[in-house]
């Protein structure tokens, strides 16, 4: 767990986090975990992979009245979620709920390929990460992504989650480049150990961001 700025964060697995501020809670990305017993207000999505968007897991943190802010291209997967509130969004896009701010932002890949000229996440896909507002704290979900131009214009970002595994998202080196430019007050490493990736990796992400002037820290995986 770690306490940042009034924020309590727990990296469950993968792309997934809970995060909570004060009475309210956001997960990230619900994959590959246990049933939850502190339940969502909100639950954001940045793609509709398996990976990141699983109903199963889904149905593990939502309670009634949960909110789910997903990428536009989830639409056809959550056609289930029928007693929630869905928002889905494109790039570029705000949205404010419960009096946190989600800013999506561009998730793309530039470098990473299932076939040539084919990339596992084209920008024409409308993945997004999202820079979440939490009164003035802003977190960065980056979603599946490669260092991008966009993050450039990334201002003020306190905690930047980053994947760090390589093969579908930014290697350790890309996502400690990626850190330098976004420069935040902490960098956490995800999105290794349940797909692609493993520990190895994320430690060098921690150790590669400090070359980069960022304090980096790996977080343990909660089961709950």
């Amino acid at each position: 767990m770690l306490n940042h700025k009034g924020l309590e964060i727990t990296y469950l697995e993968h792309d997934t986090f809970r995060i909570k501020y004060g009475e309210l809670i956001v997960y990230t990305d619900p994959f590959q975990i246990m049933p939850q017993k502190e339940k969502a207000d909100i639950v954001t999505i940045t793609h509709e992979h398996f990976d990141h968007l699983s109903d199963n897991d889904i149905k593990k943190v939502v309670k009634e009245g949960s909110i789910i802010v997903a990428s536009i291209n989830c639409r056809e997967k959550l056609q289930s979620f029928t007693s929630y509130e869905k928002i889905f969004v494109k790039p570029d896009e705000v949205v404010e709920k419960k009096g946190i701010t989600f800013r999506a932002v561009p998730a793309y890949n530039v470098n990473k390929f299932r076939a040539p000229g084919m990339p596992f996440h084209p920008r024409d896909y409308l993945g997004v990460g999202f820079i979440i507002d939490f009164g003035g704290t802003k977190v960065y979900h980056a979603g599946d992504t490669d260092n991008i131009e966009e993050m450039k214009s990334f201002k003020d970002v306190s905690l930047a989650l980053l994947p760090a595994s390589g093969t579908y998202v930014m290697t350790a080196e890309e996502a400690a480049a990626a850190a330098g430019t976004i420069n935040p007050d902490v960098a956490v490493p995800m999105h290794w150990g349940a797909i692609v990736g493993t520990r190895q990796d994320a430690e060098r992400f921690k150790t590669l961001a400090a070359d980069k002037g960022v304090k980096a820290t790996v977080m343990e995986k909660s089961p709950s």
